[in-house]
């Protein structure tokens, strides 16, 4: 509370003779797979699931769409299990939840604990029964689940606006726009643009070229470039607003989703942030906050290091009767999917079995974090991020294991039938070379070529591919086309310069790395 005096939070009063309509922040929920960023898709005509690993949302994604003369914000929650406190954090900051329930699926937990969510902030639901193209579709029993959670539809004498559409086809997409603008209305959302921004933060993750980016719902006032901002314990000059469209902006008002440059560190998202009233007063309430949580986490996890182990010797001290301990290194590329990966590795423990979180943070893998590892008997787990070619030579060296994932579910099991003396490794990935892209040949009819140079190893056409942008994954695929000058070739080894075609990704810019790699079968022992 003092800290909030310090920044004059309470003097800042609404006025109302200021007040004016803002656009309704709609934060679209439901069950994963049943359509959500489809629905999304469609509204802003933008291919988002393609990028996502298997199809499923990993972090909060927040757009702005115009129809006719008004705006709508829609943020994009993920529907898997794991991303409760994502979703909770979506509910908590909209005015309106579209709960999109696919009509052959019906009902499901993540559907349930969405409902629960929306009542939970007392924000309107509007119900979008999605997939009613398949066969399969059921609207019926879709209703029937719903009137049983106390969604009792309109056609049924309720007060539930229930919508059906096929995201896919393109089917009822106007007729729910229609229905959130008119829900809108009614919500009478009135807010100031005038005086200093608060918000809160959706997602944050460490970009390397950029430093620390936050992903902010702005809620009331405006903010500003060259302003000073504090969000929990980071804090910083607004160095550049972007727009969701990826635009540089001046300004952001209220209901408006940006991203902010210039923090000093990786903000917690959830988090709320406030324009401060001076850059001093910024950094004394950044500094205090931070000493606080230094404070509260000593002591946590204490035990790593000292009688934990790794993933592969879970096994031996299960089966030996000890209490085991698996000490871990989570790196992740956004804060939220790194917080909803530590709480769904903390709910696998059990009572033979603790998870001591050795360190965690947001980024690529580094050469520390391996050292760190071998030093505290640790796995590394790596979570969208990949370690770069000197953390993989002190892992070899210092046999510390590096475990990737793309997808939420698949880290779970591993660990999970770990921790139940199970675990059998299938395949380990053999990285078999890499190379820099050193410029970019746009050909007719073919698209974007990289004019790359081989770092190590070799590259290999029709190769499995990962493309690299700062230690992230942006993209996996083929290798489609390979070239050495004008002629056509099966492989180009270290040190030579070639020409590399991807079976459809386009988006290439220069020093990005492409890592080809082999999936190798290991014997079980």
């Amino acid at each position: 509370m003092e800290l909030r005096k310090k920044l004059e939070v309470e003097q800042e009063d609404e006025d109302s003779d200021k007040a004016a309509i803002r656009p309704p922040v709609v934060t679209v929920m439901g069950h994963v797979d049943h359509g959500k960023t489809k629905l999304l898709d469609q509204i802003r005509n933008a291919n988002v699931v393609s990028g996502e690993a298997g199809g499923i949302t990993q972090h909060i994604g927040a757009y702005q769409i115009n129809r006719g003369d008004s705006t709508l914000t829609f943020l994009d929650t993920p529907g898997h299990a794991a991303f409760t406190a994502m979703r909770a954090r979506g509910a908590n900051v909209t005015d309106i939840v579209v709960l999109v329930v696919a009509a052959d699926d019906g009902v499901m937990p993540q559907t349930i604990e969405a409902i629960n969510h929306a009542k939970a902030a007392e924000v309107p639901i509007i119900v979008a029964v999605n997939k009613i193209d398949l066969e399969s579709a059921d609207p019926q029993r879709v209703l029937a689940e719903l009137a049983e959670r106390e969604l009792v539809p309109e056609a049924w004498g309720g007060d539930t606006i229930v919508i059906e559409i096929s995201a896919l086809e393109n089917i009822g997409i106007d007729d729910l726009l229609e229905n959130i603008l008119l829900v809108a209305e009614l919500e009478d959302l009135l807010v100031s643009d005038a005086g200093r921004g608060q918000g809160v933060v959706l997602e944050s993750h460490l970009d390397i070229g950029r430093g620390p980016v936050a992903t902010i719902l702005v809620q009331k006032g405006t903010v500003k470039v060259g302003e000073p901002l504090v969000a929990g314990s980071s804090w910083g000059r607004v160095r550049a607003l972007v727009s969701d469209t990826g635009d540089q902006v001046d300004s952001a008002g209220p209901s408006s989703p940006v991203q902010v440059l210039g923090l000093s560190d990786v903000a917690v998202a959830g988090d709320e942030f406030i324009i401060a009233p001076d850059e001093r007063t910024a950094r004394d309430v950044a500094e205090t906050r931070e000493h606080f949580q230094r404070v509260a986490s000593i002591g946590r996890d204490s035990s790593a290091g000292l009688t934990g182990g790794r993933l592969e010797d879970l096994f031996s001290q299960i089966s030996s009767g000890e209490k085991a301990t698996l000490n871990l290194i989570l790196k992740a590329d956004v804060n939220g999917s790194l917080e909803a990966v530590t709480e769904s590795l903390r709910k696998l423990e059990r009572d033979e079995v603790n998870i001591a979180f050795v360190h965690s943070g947001v980024g690529a893998i580094t050469e520390n974090d391996v050292q760190l590892a071998a030093t505290s008997n640790a796995t590394v787990l790596g979570f969208n991020v990949r370690p770069d070619r000197k953390a993989r030579e002190i892992a070899d060296q210092e046999n510390v294991e590096i475990r990737n994932y793309e997808i939420i579910y698949k880290l779970l099991e591993d660990i999970e039938s770990a921790m139940v003396g199970m675990l059998v490794p299938e395949f380990e990935e053999i990285v078999t070379g890499e190379a820099e892209v050193r410029e970019i040949y746009k050909i007719p009819r073919i698209g974007a070529i990289a004019g790359c140079y081989v770092l190590n190893g070799k590259i290999t056409r029709g190769s499995k591919v990962r493309f690299l942008r700062e230690g992230v994954i942006i993209w996996k695929g083929d290798v489609s086309s390979l070239r050495r000058f004008k002629e056509d070739v099966t492989e180009v080894a270290s040190g030579y310069e070639c020409g590399i075609g991807l079976s459809d990704f386009q988006d290439l810019k220069n020093g990005d790395i492409i890592e080809t790699f082999d999936e190798r079968e290991i014997a079980p022992t």
